[in-house]
């Protein structure tokens, strides 16, 4: 009897094999959309049953404001954006940071930061309520870095952490504070048919880390702790996700996080070749994406990406695998080659 797509998901967190190996779905908009169009697909959903995608459904409190009360112009935390047109889509790019100036751990205090219960949760409630359960159940998101530096300017975040640690220690108290109860709330609205949830935060670029172990130690390790232990607490199971060269870190998110789930394996980067990584963590943790979306899949043949996926099936055949593209699906890869993907996972794998 084929397995539904959570059926899928659950045989790989119980150490279990699968009817076949599952898959999952990153893209930009303006990729569904082209994918909508070009393969004659109602909906999503539609889309992911010609494609046999296995893709999570993601739920999310609703929020009361939607922007600060001090800004009209900025979100709740006071960050203003503008959409960065590259030229076959846009992405929504920080241009203010409220708390660029701030010196003191005072003043960062005397910020209006955003309230938990400024979000209605009962949409959880009621969407779980309607669920059929066929695909497993993705909610929240902790990852303090990228909004502190969404908060602060990405070179200034970089430097509190050497230069102003009592600074960074305050602005990523107040994150995880909000974080912690607005995540709560929302699990618990979930009343246990919540089954995934992520910790996040980017450790890696694409030759080497973004900080020292050290500091990612001092700064962010507590909390993705106090985070995964509460996604625990509700039955929920974790997903990490780092971009780039990240091995450094993965002793620690296995071992003290306990991480289940990494995201996205940049195979190319420094230290993530599959293989390696299967002998040093498969056992303990189910990896997630590896289809090379900045070589193989946007600049490939579709030759080049059935043999990239025949390849990661023999790679991972000891360990556990979600196939996946290691990011978002930009618009610059051809509809032939995403089709190629699953239609390759779904023959071999």
């Amino acid at each position: 009897m084929e397995m539904t797509p959570r059926a899928r998901w659950f045989a790989l967190m119980a150490g279990e094999r699968p009817d076949r190996i599952p898959t999952d779905y990153q893209a930009t908009p303006e990729v569904t959309a082209r994918l909508l169009r070009e393969l004659d697909c109602a909906n999503v959903e539609s889309l992911y049953r010609r494609l046999r995608i296995d893709a999570r459904r993601f739920i999310t409190a609703a929020p009361l404001r939607t922007h600060h009360p001090d800004d009209a112009e900025a979100d709740i935390w006071g960050v203003r954006y503008r959409k960065a047109d590259y030229g076959s889509g846009t992405y929504d790019e920080p241009v203010f940071h409220p708390l660029a100036h701030a010196a003191s751990p005072r003043e960062v205090d005397a910020w209006r930061w955003p309230d938990a219960s400024d979000f209605d949760y009962s949409v959880i409630t009621r969407f779980l309520d309607a669920d059929d359960g066929f695909r497993p159940i993705h909610c929240g998101c902790f990852e303090p870095f990228l909004l502190y530096g969404y908060l602060r300017g990405l070179e200034r975040s970089f430097e509190d952490l050497a230069l102003r640690p009592d600074l960074a220690l305050a602005i990523l108290g107040r994150i995880f504070a909000f974080h912690f109860e607005h995540l709560r709330r929302s699990f618990e609205a979930g009343g246990g048919r919540i089954d995934l949830t992520w910790v996040a935060e980017d450790l890696g670029a694409q030759t080497g880390p973004l900080m020292s172990l050290a500091t990612y130690r001092r700064f962010l390790l507590p909390h993705q702790i106090q985070i995964a232990d509460l996604a625990r607490s509700f039955g929920i199971h974790v997903m990490y996700h780092s971009d780039g060269a990240a091995r450094p870190f993965l002793p620690d998110l296995v071992n003290r996080v306990g991480i289940e789930f990494l995201n996205p394996i940049q195979w190319r980067c420094p230290g993530m070749d599959r293989a390696s990584l299967v002998a040093d963590f498969g056992d303990r943790i189910i990896f997630h994406g590896s289809i090379d979306n900045q070589w193989t899949l946007p600049f490939g043949s579709p030759d080049d990406v059935r043999s990239e996926v025949r390849e990661s099936i023999r790679i991972y055949e000891p360990a556990r695998w979600i196939c996946n593209p290691c990011h978002n699906l930009q618009p610059v890869t051809p509809t032939e080659n995403i089709v190629a993907m699953y239609e390759a996972i779904d023959a071999w794998g």
